[in-house]
C-alpha cells in the first residue's frame, strides 16, 4: 500500500492552555509514522465552512458527529465562544495507511469514560447527559475521519497556506504593544534521532513563558542555510580558540622532540593553525544540524535538504527573546540551571537540545535563513501538500 499523509490539528484551547508540548509528547509516543510537516493557522470563516465539510462522512446518529462538526463549526473562527485566539497548530504524519492508525490509535475517540490511553483520552473531555445529548465537548486534536474526508481537508490547508497560516504573529493581539517581541526556537536534530517524547517535553518547558507559538515548521537544513545561519561562529572560533590551540600545539611538539621547543614558536603555529581549527569546529556545527559534512559537498549539493530533521517554532510575547533564553539556560548543559531545557535534555556545548535567538535583530537574521520570517506563498508546507494531492 502507497503511503498516505495525514493531518493531526491542535486545537485553539489545546494551545491557549499550554498542553501542546503534552499532547505532541503523546502524539510521538503513540504514532508509528513520520512527521513531515508543521503549520500555524489563524483560520477565517471560508477556511472554517470547507474545513468542517470533510466531517459530512461522519454518520448523523452519532452523538459525536453533531458534537465535532459544531465545534469546528463555533471554535475554530476568529470569533469563538471563548474570545480565545484561534491559533492551530497542523502536523502532517506520512506512512501506510496513516489516516487510520492516527484516527484509532494516537487520537482516539471521544467517550465520555475515563482513559488515558490515546490523546483524547487524556486532554480531551466529552461529556453526555443521560438521555445522549451532548453535554460539553472538548476534542483536544483534530483528525480525519476516512482517506476521502483527509484529502478534502489537506487541499483546505493547501488552499488557505498563504493566506491564513504560516507566521501568524497578528493573530495574537496586546493592549500593550511595547516590549513584544518574536523569539526563534529551533529543536535540534538530537530531539529526532529515533521517536522520543523529548521535543514535547521540551515544548512543556518553554511553555513556562506563558509566550504565544506563532509560527512552525519541520526543518531539514541544508548547508547554505547551516553556513550561513552559524556564519557568526566562525570568526568567535578563530577568536576564543587560539589560546587551545596554542596549547596543543606546545604540548605535541614538546613530545614529539628530544629539546624543549620555544613558547614563540608554539605561539607562531598556533596562530598559523588557528583560521584551519576554526573552520574544523565551524564544519562539526554545520554537519550536526545537516548530517552532511560542508567540506564534502560541491556547490550544487548545498541548498539541498539535509539529512537531519529539526523543529522550528515562533514564540511571541513581551521580552520573548529573554523569557526563551531563562527556560532555554547555558549553552554548556553541566552549566545550566536545574529545570531547564539544556539542563535537562543538553548532552554537550553543540548537543544542547535547542537553539534561541539571543538578540531581536537575531531572530530576524535567523528566521529570514530558514523561511519564518513571513509567511510564503508558496511555503514547503503547501508545496509538500500539492506534491501528495497530485499523486
Amino acid at each position: 500500500m502507497a503511503d498516505q499523509l495525514a493531518y493531526l490539528m491542535i486545537t485553539p484551547y489545546s494551545l491557549s492552555k499550554s498542553r501542546t508540548g503534552a499532547i505532541i509528547s503523546r502524539v510521538i509516543s503513540l504514532v508509528q509514522a513520520e512527521l513531515v510537516g508543521a503549520y500555524m493557522f489563524s483560520p477565517s470563516d471560508a477556511f472554517v465552512d470547507r474545513f468542517k465539510a470533510g466531517y459530512e462522512t461522519c454518520p448523523g446518529d452519532d452523538p459525536f458527529c453533531g458534537a465535532l462538526v459544531s465545534y469546528v463549526d463555533e471554535n475554530l473562527r476568529k470569533v469563538n465562544p471563548l474570545g480565545i485566539t484561534n491559533r492551530t497548530m497542523v502536523l502532517l504524519f506520512r506512512g501506510e495507511n496513516v489516516v487510520e492508525h492516527l484516527r484509532r490509535d494516537v487520537v482516539g475517540s471521544a467517550r465520555p469514560d475515563v482513559a488515558g490511553d490515546t490523546v483524547r483520552g487524556s486532554f480531551g473531555d466529552f461529556l453526555v447527559y443521560p438521555n445522549g445529548e451532548v453535554k460539553y465537548f472538548e476534542p483536544a486534536v483534530l483528525c480525519a475521519l476516512d482517506e476521502a474526508g483527509c484529502r478534502n481537508q489537506l487541499k483546505v490547508f493547501s488552499d488557505f497556506a498563504p493566506t491564513d497560516g504560516g507566521v501568524i504573529e497578528d493573530a495574537v493581539k496586546f493592549s500593550d504593544p511595547a516590549n513584544v517581541e518574536t523569539s526563534l526556537v529551533i529543536l535540534k536534530p538530537d530531539n529526532f534521532y529515533k521517536r522520543s517524547r523529548r521535543a514535547g517535553n521540551i515544548i512543556d518547558i518553554f511553555s513556562k513563558t506563558g509566550l504565544f507559538i506563532v509560527g512552525a515548521k519541520v526543518l531539514s537544513m541544508s548547508v547554505a542555510q547551516g553556513e550561513e545561519f552559524y556564519g557568526p561562529l566562525k570568526d568567535m572560533f578563530r577568536e576564543k580558540l587560539v589560546g587551545r590551540v596554542v596549547e596543543t600545539v606546545h604540548e605535541r611538539l614538546n613530545g614529539a622532540f628530544d629539546f624543549e621547543v620555544p613558547a614563540q614558536v608554539s605561539q607562531k603555529v598556533g596562530a598559523m593553525l588557528a583560521d584551519v581549527n576554526a573552520v574544523t569546529e565551524f564544519s562539526k556545527i554545520v554537519e550536526y544540524m545537516t548530517g552532511v559534512d560542508p567540506r564534502a559537498v560541491g556547490d550544487a549539493e548545498r541548498n539541498a535538504p539535509g539529512k537531519m530533521q529539526c523543529l522550528a517554532l515562533l514564540y511571541r510575547g513581551k521580552n520573548a527573546i529573554e523569557k526563551i533564553r531563562k527556560w532555554l539556560g547555558a549553552t554548556d548543559p553541566s552549566k545550566a540551571d536545574l529545570g531547564t531545557v539544556r539542563s535537562d535534555f543538553g548532552r554537550d556545548l553543540m548537543r544542547n537540545a535547542a537553539h534561541a535567538s539571543d538578540s531581536v535583530a537575531n531572530a530576524e537574521r535567523e528566521r529570514k535563513i530558514i523561511g519564518l520570517w513571513r509567511t510564503e506563498p508558496k511555503s514547503e508546507f503547501k508545496r509538500l501538500l500539492d506534491a501528495y494531492l497530485a499523486q
